[in-house]
């Protein structure tokens, strides 16, 4: 019987192949492409043959069907990935237009020159807010009771912004420190 499979397998490749590559490429649109996935098709045949092996050639048909379908899938995948990847690295490329990194450098420079005008502790409790630190935090750096911290950066924050907006140029619209909304 060992022979006997090769035999009957040469047969039934030849009787189908024909019709189940004919499937695939209307299918898949490339002929290339659907010779391999027939091969998978008969291939999966040679391993795990039907029960009845008279419905052989619709076992073929549905099985190159389902790999027709899973190599779409794939494909499109493939596909939906590259766009994505393709569509953030055109925006990391292109990055901000230029005007608004001029803007985002002016405003920079604005907050550096009307912090400089702070004092010492006005200065560093904002900076310390805008960088992430609790009050309690804060507290213990600048040496007062952690319950003043708020009324201390309100203080700080007011005169800052008194500052910031009455230099020549700046706008209304407020600015930021490292990523945070300032004013």
């Amino acid at each position: 019987m060992g022979q006997e499979l090769p035999e009957r397998f040469q047969t039934v490749f030849r009787e189908h192949y024909p019709s189940v590559l004919y499937k695939l490429v209307h299918l898949v649109k490339d002929r290339m492409v659907a010779e391999d996935l027939a091969q998978e098709a008969f291939l999966r045949l040679y391993r795990q043959p039907p029960d009845d092996i008279r419905s052989v050639g619709a076992w073929l048909h549905r099985v190159a069907t389902r790999i027709a379908y899973d190599y779409m899938r794939q494909k499109s995948a493939i596909k939906r990935t590259e766009e994505r990847e393709l569509s953030v690295n055109r925006v990391e490329a292109a990055g901000p237009p230029s005007d608004v990194v001029v803007m985002r450098n002016y405003d920079r420079e604005a907050v550096k020159r009307v912090l400089q005008q702070l004092s010492e502790r006005d200065r560093q409790v904002l900076l310390l807010r805008y960088s992430g630190y609790t009050y309690a935090e804060i507290a213990d750096i600048i040496g007062v009771n952690a319950e003043i911290v708020g009324t201390i950066l309100r203080r700080a924050l007011g005169r800052f912004k008194r500052r910031y907006h009455g230099q020549e140029g700046t706008s209304d619209e407020g600015t930021w420190i490292q990523g945070q909304h300032l004013v």
